[in-house]
């Protein structure tokens, strides 16, 4: 950890503790979420970012055990999309590693004022694996396309169509948790209810 990110965390910790102390909930957590962010930003690489981009590649190397649509060479992140005319080599990357989206939404959930410690517990889990399958889908909406489509796919299906989903999905996601916040403690009361009669 170099010291630039020891005396960030520090000046966030301080102006948080000073944000609670007076009571001011928004400030607290808009400085809270946004210093959260970047922390874990800055500590999750490379090694959550290796953690969660290995994810996503043996997501869709599971897909393509199946289909053989594409060849999945985990240790260098590579899916190869086989076609009739070309095939189209794709590389899971950070950017492709979903760290970002996954680091917003634990960053917001932490310091969202609505839920306890389980509830948040309970969405950490059910974000994380929803930001998870949200980018296998997108990759293998990519791997689809362009095994159906040709290698002419690859742009609109990797910048425009797979990104469009990807990102319908993360709304849908953060509507439920944040915005209708009743409907979702209800889902977690119903989930807790259903857990603990069985």
């Amino acid at each position: 950890m170099n010291s630039y990110l020891l005396f960030g965390i520090i000046g966030w910790l301080y102006a948080i503790s000073v944000l609670k102390r007076a009571h001011l909930s928004a400030y607290y957590f808009i400085v809270g979420s946004v210093g959260l962010f970047f922390i874990l930003i800055a500590i999750g690489n490379p090694y959550w970012v290796w953690f969660l981009t290995h994810s996503v590649i043996n997501g869709i190397a599971w897909v393509s055990d199946l289909t053989h649509w594409s060849s999945v060479h985990t240790k260098y992140g590579i899916v190869y999309i086989v076609n009739a005319i070309r095939p189209v080599t794709m590389s899971i990357d950070y950017e492709c590693s979903g760290i970002i989206e996954t680091t917003a939404f634990v960053s917001l959930l932490a310091f969202y004022p609505t839920y306890g410690r389980q509830e948040k517990l309970f969405y950490l889990v059910l974000g994380t694996l929803w930001v998870y399958l949200a980018n296998v889908i997108r990759l293998l909406l990519v791997v689809i396309l362009v095994h159906f489509g040709g290698a002419n796919w690859f742009f609109t299906a990797h910048t425009i169509i797979g990104r469009l989903v990807f990102y319908c999905l993360i709304i849908m996601l953060y509507y439920n948790v944040f915005t209708y916040s009743q409907l979702s403690q209800s889902l977690y009361r119903n989930f807790k209810r259903h857990f603990s009669r069985g």
